[in-house]
């Protein structure tokens, strides 16, 4: 079992065991927010219950109030009625029964006028006698129309008289109790978003638990008002003197919260793992390049001594008088192995392009290996070595990828096949496709092969096409993957540089 496979499982695993703790996790808390959202809603429940009684309450009170109203209004009228008998009376009219109506009127307070508006008699108020009726008081005791009565050579009395004492109390009791409801409406202890409107719907009378910058915005009141409306039907009250309010209400911002909970939580769970994946990524990738630059360097250093000494036995072997053709092919192995070198030296470093024909590198690699594999393996390039394609190009470090992939290549036919490159050019970058007739590439591993450690060879360091990926991606900023690949058929890889 390769290190990828291994590697896989393991994370397989990991990650099986990291669902199951989260899915336990969320479940586990769910329950408990479950639990909670039931308590919270009772007490909606409860709250919303309790604004109903009471509502009722006060609508009751409300209809008691209007009864003891109409009740007070009947007896003013009874005593304006027998004052305005008294002073229309005859001389032989018995006024026993008149007098004794007003003289019972402990409750209502009266005032008497001439028609001048002088004050000269009055009842249950003190007020200074033979003083002008106007300003605050006049208008006290003008929300009734007043009694004139119209007596002896024309002469006028005005009775001014306005609601009993213990009506006014009444009146001042009610206006408290409703004041007191809708205060305790607004400011309850269930933490309920409240808003309480006119009988349109509409306009806020008062509201509570919600922020005052809100009730500003009126498309926010609105778009609010329907939405409580959705979720809970709005209690109608009919209220004295201040006519039909509504109270809309939803679900406490504790509620609220408990219901997203759950997702929250899981979208945080999901952002930290996602964070911390990405940080172990990044130091994990960058340990390997710490080591792949170490590794380059290190093998450049190796390779430096041995080169000088056989470019000293080059030199020795020439004045021995060695065959001539020999001597080429040694020089050019040696000349092959200081750019190797010279790849090595520049892993790590900042790579220089240079504009460089393309076709023609590829070309010239061919042509160097063509004498070092199997005679049975064709080579075919498209196009020909008059085309020119000039892009920004690292000469030797690219060499290196068009060998990585031809000796991949080779390996995958055993040595007998043929393998292909074509170069298209288009408008902003550069194709090049290298397809071989081997034995294909299964379709999971397409990501893998590029993975270092990676290999299908008994002996093999699995680092070939990862470095040809380090030096298309990091040095070229192009791209290289499989862009097609059949079991038993061949695979093809694409290169695509920016121009």
């Amino acid at each position: 079992m390769d290190i990828y496979l291994r590697k896989k499982r393991w994370k397989l695993i990991l990650f099986a065991t990291a669902m199951l703790i989260i899915a336990g996790s969320l479940y586990y808390t769910s329950i408990l927010v479950n639990e909670i959202r039931k308590d919270e809603r009772r007490n909606v429940e409860i709250w919303a219950d309790a604004i109903h009684q009471k509502a009722d309450l006060v609508n009751f009170t409300n209809d008691l109030f209007e009864q003891i109203k109409d009740e007070e209004r009947k007896r003013v009228s009874i005593v304006a009625e027998a004052q305005r008998r008294i002073i229309k009376a005859t001389a032989n009219e018995d006024l026993n029964f008149f007098l004794s109506i007003i003289g019972e009127n402990n409750t209502i307070p009266v005032i008497i006028t001439d028609e001048t508006g002088r004050i000269m008699n009055a009842r249950n108020i003190e007020v200074e006698m033979g003083i002008l009726l106007e300003g605050n008081l006049k208008a006290e005791f003008s929300v009734y129309q007043p009694i004139v009565v119209t007596y002896w050579l024309n002469k006028k009395t005005i009775l001014y008289y306005k609601d009993s004492n213990i009506f006014a109390q009444l009146k001042k009791g009610l206006d408290d109790l409703i004041r007191s409801f809708f205060s305790e409406v607004a400011l309850n202890s269930a933490s309920v978003p409240v808003i309480i409107t006119d009988s349109t719907g509409k306009k806020v009378y008062q509201a509570g638990n919600i922020p005052e910058a809100r009730l500003k915005d009126e498309v926010w009141v609105a778009n609010t008002l329907k939405s409580m409306a959705s979720e809970n039907t709005p209690i109608k009250i009919d209220l004295a003197d201040t006519g039909v309010h509504y109270i809309y209400y939803q679900d406490s911002f504790l509620l609220t919260q408990l219901k997203y909970y759950p997702i929250v939580q899981l979208g945080v769970i999901f952002v930290f793992l996602l964070i911390a994946y990405l940080l172990f990524s990044y130091a994990r990738k960058s340990e390997q390049n710490q080591v792949w630059v170490g590794m380059a360097k290190e093998t450049a250093h190796q390779l430096g001594t041995p080169l000088s000494s056989m470019a000293g036995w080059m030199e020795l072997l020439k004045l021995k008088g060695l065959d001539e053709e020999t001597i080429r092919e040694i020089e050019k192995d040696v000349h092959r192995l200081e750019t190797i070198t010279d790849r090595f030296s520049k892993i790590g470093s900042a790579a220089r392009l240079e504009k460089t024909d393309i076709v023609a590198v590829v070309h010239e690699t061919m042509a160097y290996l063509r004498s070092r594999i199997s005679a049975k393996v064709i080579f075919e390039i498209i196009p020909g070595p008059k085309t020119q394609i000039i892009i920004p190009l690292n000469l030797h470090l690219f060499e290196w990828v068009i060998e990585n992939l031809c000796k991949n290549a080779v390996d995958a036919m055993e040595g007998n096949g043929k393998v292909s490159i074509e170069i298209t050019d288009d408008v902003d970058h550069i194709h090049i496709d290298v397809c071989d007739t081997g034995k294909g590439i299964p379709k999971s591993r397409f990501k893998t092969i590029f993975r270092p450690g990676y290999t299908s060879k008994a002996r093999g360091w699995g680092l070939g096409l990862t470095l040809t990926k380090r030096i298309v991606e990091n040095y070229h900023s192009g791209k290289i993957f499989v862009k097609s690949s059949t079991l038993n058929e061949g695979t093809t890889f694409r290169i695509i540089l920016k121009k």
